[in-house]
């Protein structure tokens, strides 16, 4: 059982990974090479715990203590409790949900070992909106994908933001990232994968009926708000496909077209 240990002094040491929570630019360096995200909320923590993540501390006001007693009676990590206008002081933002976690980060896995055992799968091309990359882990979730594989230039997922927004779903699919991009794409063809392009192209074939077109494995190739998949990556799918609209209307959110194409991609054809 973690003893709760009163602090009132925002510089104090013992707070260090909860300060500065919305320096985006700073935390999304500091975090990967320390080796910690932060778990906002109780529902998110314990998703956090549940799918097996360690944790380094735990920052509450008070009122969230007995909510959150049965973890801090299974915790072995320190406690903390402040008050509410000290939280906003070290972290930047009022805490709403009045509880964080700093966790410990594990291993990403490599793409093969993901791919090996999965049957359909997201690949993600620059999307560095934290907001949209949780929406996109959140649907994945929700819809069966078995994993998704990022480009290097995509956003940290384990982000506070990106966490947040998935509701913990972010814990539930495996990640890894390609280093080589687009050149790793061939891995994941060459692992048994059609790789299909989401493009608002009036040409491109829509994706239910590319999906009932193809057997076996499936990689829906889906690119950042606004730009879409480079001609790179357009170039190294096998199909392409988009939705089909009404109204006039040409794209949706990239958030949103995830969700309709993870459904189209795992439901039977």
């Amino acid at each position: 059982m973690a003893a709760l240990l009163t602090v009132d002094d925002p510089g104090d040491p013992r707070l260090r990974d909860y300060t500065g929570l919305t320096d985006v630019a700073l935390r999304r360096v500091r975090e990967p090479a320390e080796g910690l995200f932060i778990a906002e909320g109780e529902k998110v923590i314990r998703r956090a715990l549940d799918a097996g993540y360690e944790m380094r501390s735990m920052l509450l006001s008070a009122k969230w203590v007995e909510t959150m007693r049965d973890v801090i009676d299974a915790a072995t990590a320190p406690v903390y409790t402040v008050a509410p206008a000290l939280a906003e002081q070290v972290t930047g933002y009022h805490v709403h949900r009045g509880a964080l976690a700093a966790m410990r980060r594990k291993p990403l896995p490599e793409p093969g070992a993901l791919l090996a055992g999965a049957r359909r799968v997201a690949v993600l091309e620059g999307v560095n909106d934290h907001t949209n990359t949780g929406a996109i882990f959140r649907s994945a979730a929700a819809l069966g994908m078995d994993a998704v594989l990022l480009s290097p230039d995509c956003a940290d997922p384990l982000y506070r933001r990106s966490v947040k927004v998935s509701m913990g779903a972010v814990f539930a699919v495996p990640h890894a990232r390609l280093a080589h991009w687009p050149r790793d794409l061939e891995t994941v063809r060459e692992a048994g994968f059609a790789l299909l392009a989401l493009t608002p192209d009036a040409q491109a074939v829509p994706v239910d009926t590319a999906v009932r077109g193809t057997a076996g494995r499936l990689a829906l190739l889906l690119g950042a708000e606004g730009a879409g998949l480079t001609d790179r990556a357009l170039r190294a799918a096998d199909i392409r496909v988009r939705i089909p609209m009404a109204h006039g209307v040409d794209s949706l959110n990239v958030g949103a077209a995830a969700a309709v194409a993870f459904y189209a991609t795992t439901r039977p054809a």
